[in-house]
């Protein structure tokens, strides 16, 4: 009992507080005194979503090794997804709606005219493809007991990773250092949880 309310407690902290780490970056960096646009908005949005998906990377793996119940997690994973889903449509939607506003048209003739750097359009690709894998992975209800499903969950760590560098790349937010090495954080911490992760269900199956 104390374990799972352990658990519970650490990941509504971390929840809580991947989230004050993207408003403290971009109040740092986006509340100078001038005016602000729609183009200030957008960025928390990603920088909170990608925080919260790593909460349930990390979270996952302590409670496994942990061994807590599957359900100890629940209500926070079923909370924090449906805010992610919120928050992963609204990031790009304000971002292709202002530029649109503005006369650059829609993606990715916006893009590619806002955009010249090739990095930085690599990075945009990298961000529309890990959105459409996150919303695949939405359709985890339906086919999760698919044999083909586990490829949907790899493509998401793979989107997971793609969203570092599309953050790094493009993120105002991270000319910051200290957010610089807050991601960097990220980064190790989402390759151990995801290794663990993945060798604890091989072990299971093989049980």
């Amino acid at each position: 009992m104390k374990k799972a309310l352990w658990l519970q407690l650490l990941s509504w902290t971390l929840g809580i507080g991947v989230i004050a780490v993207a408003l403290s970056a971009w109040s740092e960096v986006r509340l100078t005194g001038r005016p602000l646009t729609a183009y200030d908005f957008f960025p928390p949005l990603g920088l909170s979503a990608f925080g919260l998906m790593w909460t349930h990377y990390t979270t996952g793996a302590l409670r496994r090794i942990f061994n807590a119940p599957p359900a100890t997690l629940k209500v926070y994973f079923t909370v924090t997804s449906w805010i992610v889903l919120v928050l992963i449509l609204l990031h790009p939607g304000i971002f292709v709606t202002k530029l649109w506003l503005d006369g650059f048209g829609l993606p990715p003739i916006s893009y590619l005219t806002v955009y010249q750097d090739t990095l930085m359009r690599i990075a945009l690709l990298l961000g529309t493809l890990s959105l459409l894998t996150f919303l695949a992975f939405e359709f985890r209800r339906k086919y999760r007991e698919k044999s083909w499903w586990k490829y949907v969950e790899y493509a998401n760590i793979a989107a997971m990773f793609a969203i570092l560098y599309h953050g790094f790349t493009l993120g105002q937010e991270l000319s910051l250092s200290w957010l610089r090495w807050i991601w960097l954080f990220y980064t190790v911490t989402l390759a151990g949880a995801v290794i663990y992760n993945e060798v604890n269900k091989k072990e299971a199956k093989n049980e």
